[in-house]
């Protein structure tokens, strides 16, 4: 029998609804969430589109935000439908869950939280009441799961009572490995294309390229409104770089299909889909040792960031002079994500954590 047999889950994403059309990485994960607890035999409710979320520090809004909160509450607890688990995806300081607190409470229910934060040093200054309400909201966690080991040390050092702190990887919403790459073609990057972190990352590679030797090749994967900086970046590589724009899920996949490894820094990376994508396609991936990243890459020696774009430069030089060093990786990092980082290995961490706080409703 599945694990999540019978069981009724309320699920709630306050920064970014998941069936919002913008699209983003916390929405994708919150969808991916949603799908890994269905698929477990449960049943799946998004009970709220309210998003929460002060960007910049306002008072005003973080009030106004806290009436809405309020009434959001009363009528769930009014209105939900019979339910044994509520899940609420990214509590933090310019997010905080305001709603599952109280709802679970009035309903008697289990509460937990996915990707949390907990961060002390906004419970003063201009987000000081959300921050407190997020710690709050913390507080009152049967369990917590983290998902990058930058996160576990704080959600440790405040946890509340006999609470749980338990890891879940970040993972594909696959039961099962995608085809295995060629390791044949060229390179492949896959990444917004934005100002601020995405932007730096292409700068590294810019860098990293122009001290490249050899027959090499870059496709490159996305788009947005930082492109034509980036392609005056890469503009002195010619028709060494092919920009392939934003791509769909079956072009993507067949461009990792044909890649010889994966490229990409990973600047502030929070968790890196696209390197779980890479490997499960058997894609040696060349990236620095940054938080975040390390946590869903293959174990190995990358390069550090202060080595900068010579020290990624060699890493992925190795790579690619060396077709029996990408296949021997590639076996590797197929069967670190099959074990670690697929659905059936994220639902038995999940319902593991949870099904002991539901008690008699299990």
């Amino acid at each position: 029998m599945q694990p999540g047999a019978g069981k009724r889950v309320a699920f709630y994403a306050p920064m970014k609804p998941p069936h919002h059309p913008v699209p983003s990485g916390d929405r994708e994960i919150a969808r991916n969430l949603m799908s890994l607890i269905r698929n477990s035999g449960a049943e799946v409710q998004l009970v709220s589109d309210l998003r929460i979320y002060d960007k910049h520090g306002s008072e005003e809004l973080q009030a106004a935000l806290t009436a809405q909160a309020q009434a959001e509450a009363s009528r769930l607890t009014n209105e939900m439908p019979e339910t044994d688990l509520w899940v609420t995806y990214h509590n933090y300081y310019k997010a905080p869950d305001l709603i599952g607190p109280a709802v679970a409470r009035a309903r008697s229910i289990p509460y937990v939280q996915i990707e949390s934060t907990r961060a002390t040093k906004r419970l003063s200054g201009p987000w000081a009441e959300f921050a407190q309400a997020a710690h709050d909201a913390a507080n009152v966690a049967g369990a917590i799961f983290y998902f990058t080991q930058q996160d576990r040390f704080a959600l440790e050092r405040d946890r509340c009572g006999d609470q749980a702190i338990a890891h879940l990887p970040p993972f594909l919403p696959l039961e099962e490995l995608p085809a295995l790459s060629s390791l044949q073609g060229p390179m492949l990057t896959a990444g917004m294309m934005r100002a601020g972190d995405k932007l730096a990352s292409y700068a590294i590679i810019a860098d990293t390229l122009a001290r490249l030797s050899g027959d090499w090749r870059l496709e490159i994967a996305g788009d947005g409104p930082a492109r034509p900086a980036i392609e005056a970046l890469l503009a002195p590589f010619g028709p060494k770089i092919s920009f392939l724009g934003q791509l769909g899920r079956a072009e993507l996949t067949a461009a990792y299909a044909k890649a010889s490894l994966f490229l990409w820094p990973g600047v502030n990376e929070a968790v890196g889909m696209v390197y779980l994508e890479a490997q499960a396609h058997g894609l040696p991936v060349a990236a620095q040792n940054r938080p975040g990243v390390k946590d869903v890459l293959l174990p190995a020696t990358y390069p550090a960031p202060e080595e900068g774009a010579q020290g990624l430069a060699s890493f992925t030089s190795q790579l690619l002079a060396n077709s029996a060093l990408r296949t021997e990786t590639a076996r590797h990092a197929r069967n670190f994500i099959l074990n670690n980082h697929l659905a059936p290995a994220a639902a038995r961490r999940f319902w593991d954590t949870v099904l002991p706080l539901m008690g008699s409703r299990a």
